[in-house]
């Protein structure tokens, strides 16, 4: 691998705008939860119309859609897996304080180690072994694990976020995993076409898990259909972004920047949603997205 260059001005601020449009794209999210829309239903919308949009480009920019036998292995599997991440993610988001869902999340890159350990044989990192207590305290003080901050102990506050952390570590655990697939099986595929046949096949599995559990949810009111449009419009823009600006910028590398999405996801779920967290908490995050962000960035 090479070592990673320094973005440069442009590519540094894009990358920065595609991590608070995820961000704003979770706490739009919680206003559609909020107003009854349910997970399957808000998944369904936003592949469905990122696919499209991202099928257009394909077409527009002339780009081949072939792929060869491993990848056409490997995509079904990595469309399954990010399909199964989406849910999880939503449903944690639909659970917890929306920056808290994201920064469990966002403890990926530990269980992408674990993946290519047990699939390839992939010792991890020194660094990676470094990062891990940072991140793990990180996390314990963030969700104020023994219910310190909120006064409710231990036993109170698990049953409180127990069943959003469940979902978050689950998205993690299925997102490291098809990054995994990702680099061993389909490292060669445009990333273009790979979005493009992930998210068809996410909006096709998130549609049938709708029907599957009762059909489409659909909001209460304008607020949640503000949310579900915003919601579809920024994950959209975003990954368009990701996926046409950033290769031009030659600056992909440096993706790790992105990983300040929870601190975001932070003032803006104070600001739109009136969450807020214990300044415990807030040290915590700061933690955990600084250690994310240390080994994305590392010399390699």
């Amino acid at each position: 691998m090479t070592s990673p260059t320094r973005a440069p001005g442009l590519g540094f601020f894009a990358l920065l705008l595609i991590a608070l449009l995820m961000a704003a794209n979770h706490v739009a999210a919680r206003l559609a939860f909020n107003d009854g829309v349910s997970v399957p239903t808000a998944v369904t919308v936003r592949s469905a119309s990122t696919a499209l949009v991202v099928g257009l480009l394909l077409l527009a920019q002339g780009v081949p859609l072939a792929l060869n036998a491993r990848q056409r292995k490997a995509l079904p599997a990595i469309g399954a897996l990010v399909a199964v991440q989406s849910l999880c993610l939503y449903s944690a988001v639909a659970r917890l304080p929306v920056a808290l869902a994201l920064l469990v999340f966002n403890s990926f890159p530990l269980t992408t180690a674990l993946w290519a350990r047990v699939l390839y044989r992939h010792r991890p990192e020194r660094a990676v072994l470094l990062a891990m207590p940072v991140i793990l305290f990180g996390l314990v003080l963030a969700l104020d694990v023994l219910g310190a901050a909120s006064g409710l102990g231990a036993a109170g506050q698990w049953r409180r976020i127990g069943a959003g952390v469940a979902f978050a570590l689950g998205a993690s655990l299925v997102f490291g995993l098809a990054l995994v697939l990702t680099q061993h099986e389909a490292g060669g595929l445009d990333g273009r076409v790979r979005t493009f046949g992930t998210m068809s096949m996410v909006g096709v599995l998130a549609a049938a898990g709708a029907l599957a559990t009762g059909g489409f949810a659909w909001p209460a009111g304008s607020t949640g259909w503000w949310g579900l449009a915003l919601l579809t419009l920024l994950y959209g823009t975003g990954i368009t972004i990701l996926f046409t600006v950033l290769p031009r910028l030659g600056v992909v590398g440096n993706s790790a920047i992105m990983n300040v999405e929870p601190v975001f996801a932070l003032v803006l779920a104070w600001a739109v949603l009136g969450q807020a967290i214990a300044p415990v908490q807030v040290l915590g995050a700061l933690l955990v997205v600084g250690a994310v962000i240390w080994l994305g960035l590392r010399r390699r």
